[in-house]
């Protein structure tokens, strides 16, 4: 079996793996983090979303032999508790977070869009979002927090 040198939240991390495996297999089974999630297992809803070199990417599609020194990062690296990322803290003021199940990739995908984008239009940032499948239907306050990360005027709801 094939050893990777993973770059993942900032650390180097070796696993032992298929070359065909899953990156969120390696994250989620070897690693220990439990930020990206396993949702349809086709790059389609976005529950597995991570950053790769800075850019929102679809893990549960992406094998490990593919990730070579990319650096990867999952929600566990992104902000703590006592200071989380601006994004995080959105969501939290925002309360956009009920169920869980999309979470991680409307986070991932925001970070990653204001990175590229940091004063996004709403119509941006619908769009960007749009291949997150969420079920609870918490969009309207997902997109506010994304403009309160983003520094834009949020209308109350």
């Amino acid at each position: 079996m094939p050893t990777y040198q993973l770059q993942v939240n900032g650390k180097t991390q070796t696993v032992d793996l298929d070359s065909d495996t899953p990156l969120l297999y390696a994250l989620r089974d070897n690693l220990g983090l439990h930020g990206p999630k396993f949702g349809c297992g086709l790059g389609q809803c976005g529950a597995c979303t991570v950053l790769f070199n800075g850019t929102a990417t679809r893990s549960c599609v992406l094998p490990v032999s593919a990730v070579g020194d990319a650096r990867i990062t999952t929600l566990e690296g992104l902000g703590t508790p006592e200071q989380p990322h601006p994004v995080q803290k959105a969501f939290i003021e925002e309360q956009a977070v009920q169920c869980g199940y999309c979470i991680n990739g409307m986070v991932m995908t925001s970070v990653g869009l204001l990175a590229q984008n940091p004063k996004p239009s709403e119509a941006q940032i619908r769009d960007a979002l749009a291949g997150n499948l969420c079920r609870c239907g918490t969009h309207s306050r997902i997109v506010r927090a994304v403009k309160r990360a983003a520094g834009t005027p949020v209308k109350e709801a």
